[in-house]
């Protein structure tokens, strides 16, 4: 069987994962053949990695203004977009006008403008947009999915869902680009996709109407002032007020994020240890919103971005019962370590209880690694030879849409008042009778 080729865009944190699972694990499936990003320090460090940890090829690297040029000389058949979120659009249109099929990580893009512009590329190109929602292949998720197919509680009418982030992952979001919501959509696009995905993907349905709150309570130094803050700095690297504060970022003497950040600042001007009680945030890190889907179903769902602990809880309440999953995830801090970490699960539990009747758990097949075991059986299903999934974990564009409208909906309530028709959005043929 001949190898597919990848070429891919976007070498920051998120990257490592793809590219080390085609260099390693997938090696007889899937080639690498091209390197693309803003940033030459990191497009080196990308490289470098692929030669001396992996033992694999170096590769062609282009600056993100040769994007057309690489798939012009390398001839990808896939292209995997892991750049900015406000970038994706870009690369995937591109991508497909090329003749290329295209992995997007999520969210697939941050606004219904952008969006309406993929949907309107796939139309007019054929080609296959795929986005990663390593959530959906958790051993946990996967399970709720077949509770739900299995009329386990019969119609679920209600769901009630919170997700925490703590002090460390979700103090991240405000050191990082994903501060200034035009480049992320703020947490309700760029991290409460993965949750809307799979609200979507347990129920079998699509959001219909949403209304949301939102705000900025911790972060920020308005925030911080009010609490008798006094000492401030504007980054960590070489700042005295940064030292012992347990909101600081300290990349000195973490390989990764020295080589993928503080040695790359001169040549693109990112800073990654921003203060997280610094100006110019424009995203919120306390969320409720309300929704209502097609199924009849209606959520309420909440996010906090500075919890004591990391994780969620969910519940589903239906006609023949209810089902609850609480799951704990451990510490993590984007780029900061090996992938595999992220979203690691430190306890989790499904109870069912049935109108009538004794309530009992589920046993949930364990799983490893990142994102509670979702990320290698997603790798295998992106990159290697996948089996029959009863479950349809594999995501479509349409999948990243109706998961990100969810929240860019959100984010048209919080600045309106109002309620949002989700579809109102977007034209997305066969689902306008949403």
């Amino acid at each position: 069987m001949a190898k597919k080729r990848y070429a891919q865009v976007g070498l920051g944190g998120r990257a490592r994962m793809y590219y080390k699972a085609i260099a390693t694990t997938y090696n007889e499936t899937a080639e690498l053949v091209g390197l693309c990003d803003i940033n030459r320090t990191r497009l080196e460090y990308a490289n470098d990695v692929l030669d001396k940890e992996f033992g694999y090829k170096k590769l062609p690297m282009y600056g993100a203004d040769e994007f057309e040029k690489m798939i012009e000389e390398t001839k990808p058949d896939v292209v995997i977009v892991t750049s900015i979120d406000r970038t994706h659009h870009r690369y995937i249109i591109k991508a497909m006008e090329m003749g290329c099929d295209v992995i997007s990580e999520k969210p697939m893009t941050v606004d219904a403008v952008k969006c309406q512009e993929i949907i309107d590329c796939i139309q007019r190109t054929g080609k296959n947009l795929r986005v990663t929602f390593n959530y959906r292949y958790a051993p946990h998720n996967t399970k709720i999915r077949e509770l739900v197919m299995n009329d386990t509680i019969g119609k679920i009418t209600q769901v009630h869902f919170e997700w925490m982030l703590n002090t460390s992952h979700g103090a991240d979001y405000f050191r990082r680009w994903h501060r200034d919501k035009r480049n992320s959509g703020g947490l309700l696009v760029h991290k409460s996709t993965h949750h809307f995905d799979l609200v979507n993907f347990w129920l079998g349905t699509y959001p219909k109407r949403v209304f949301a709150l939102g705000d900025l309570k911790f972060y920020g130094r308005e925030n911080a002032e009010e609490r008798g803050v006094t000492k401030f700095y504007s980054r960590v690297h070489g700042q005295k007020n940064a030292e012992g504060d347990p909101f600081a970022l300290v990349m000195e003497g973490n390989e990764n994020l020295e080589s993928l950040y503080l040695k790359a600042e001169g040549d693109d001007g990112y800073i990654r240890d921003q203060s997280v009680f610094g100006d110019n945030i424009s995203i919120e890190d306390t969320m409720n919103v309300l929704v209502q889907y097609a199924s009849g179903a209606q959520m309420s769902y909440s996010l906090n971005a500075y919890s004591p602990w990391e994780g969620f809880r969910v519940s589903f309440t239906g006609t023949k019962g209810r089902i609850e999953l609480e799951v704990i995830e451990a510490v993590y801090v984007n780029a900061g370590g090996d992938s595999k970490n992220e979203g690691v699960i430190k306890g989790k539990k499904i109870t069912v209880y049935p109108m009538f009747g004794d309530a009992y758990n589920v046993e949930i097949p364990e799983g490893k690694g990142g994102h509670g075991g979702g990320d290698d059986v997603l790798l295998n299903d992106l990159f290697g030879v996948p089996a029959e999934d009863p479950y349809k974990r594999a995501a479509s564009y349409v999948d990243g849409a109706m998961s990100i409208l969810t929240g860019i909906s959100a984010n048209k309530s919080i600045a309106g008042g109002m309620p949002v028709d989700v579809m109102s959005l977007v034209d997305l043929p066969g689902y306008r009778k949403l």
